[in-house]
């Protein structure tokens, strides 16, 4: 049996869907319940700590409350787990508790830099559960993927979506950048194959697809997946600066934080667990994954 923290989410969704095929079970631990401890069961075989608080792109939430929530409640939930039987607990963190932008290629032992809250918050949750003594019979899994996807799921990839399939061009052509995304479905594969596999160690761990792609690629995959035509229009960086600027102002579609998520290079490395599992691919690729999603959103807006 499997308990989850964060099970109504998207990726707590998919992964219950996921793990159910496998023939787990599963029970849910609501941390806003005042009596969440009273939930756990000492018994399962992993406790999946999925919840959290997100990051905001507004930049309007309330700094305390991401280390409230992302950091105290994983301390506490990680106390119990030591103490109890269950043999493996995931921490669901993010490659955003270690670098904000990446200029090569992430890795797991990279130094620490994170620049927000929510980054700060997730890196003092992995420093305090680093620093834990760990019983022999216990793993801890510190899971850092980058952006998530997959049908259902919104953000940037559903803004970029509308953006194509109104027939608007792409007004960001100009800027040239390769970045990693993470389908839900190769998610669920890895988590399934960590539980599965006895012998991986504990530790850090990336999860990312296979390779990374250009926001210019992603246009052209939208478009073959909404049937479309892409069509591109390289708007003058020092224009488009502006217009961020401006949205961060009045509250636009378009802000400095989403710029920076559309046209930034972050690419991130999956070699560590893939060595782990040894494997040399995961099951579905950057551009399967990409378009699965974008037909999700069709099939839903029609």
């Amino acid at each position: 049996m499997i308990q989850l923290t964060g099970a109504s989410g998207f990726v707590g969704q998919n992964l219950i869907s996921f793990l159910q095929e496998k023939c787990y079970k599963f029970k849910s631990i609501s941390l806003r319940n005042k009596n969440w401890e009273e939930q756990i069961n000492p018994q399962a075989e992993a406790i999946i700590h999925l919840a959290g608080k997100a990051h905001d792109t507004s930049n309007t939430g309330d700094p305390e409350e991401y280390f409230a929530v992302n950091r105290d409640l994983t301390i506490k939930l990680f106390q119990k787990f030591l103490v109890s039987d269950v043999r493996d607990f995931f921490f669901f963190s993010s490659v955003k508790a270690v670098a904000d932008t990446v200029n090569d290629e992430l890795i797991e032992n990279v130094k620490a830099n994170p620049l927000t809250p929510y980054g700060k918050s997730k890196q003092e949750a992995e420093e305090f559960l680093l620093k834990q003594v760990l019983p022999l019979d216990k793993r801890l899994f510190i899971i850092r993927p980058c952006m998530i996807h997959g049908p259902g799921n919104k953000g940037n990839l559903n803004l970029l979506y509308k953006i194509v399939n109104k027939g608007f061009p792409w007004p960001l052509a100009a800027y040239e950048n390769k970045r990693s995304f993470l389908s839900v479905e190769n998610l669920c594969f890895l988590i399934y194959e960590i539980l599965l596999n006895k012998s991986i160690p504990s530790g850090i761990y990336n999860f990312a697809d296979d390779s990374s792609l250009s926001t210019n690629e992603l246009i052209k995959i939208i478009a073959k997946a909404s049937h479309k035509k892409p069509r591109y229009w390289k708007l003058p960086k020092s224009l488009v600066k502006r217009i961020a600027i401006n949205g961060d102002r009045l509250n636009l579609p378009l802000n400095s934080e989403r710029l920076k998520k559309l046209t930034e290079n972050y690419v991130v490395s999956n070699v560590k667990i893939k060595n782990a599992l040894g494997i040399k691919k995961l099951p579905l690729s950057a551009d399967e994954g990409i378009y699965k999603t974008i037909q999700s959103f069709r099939s839903f807006n029609q």
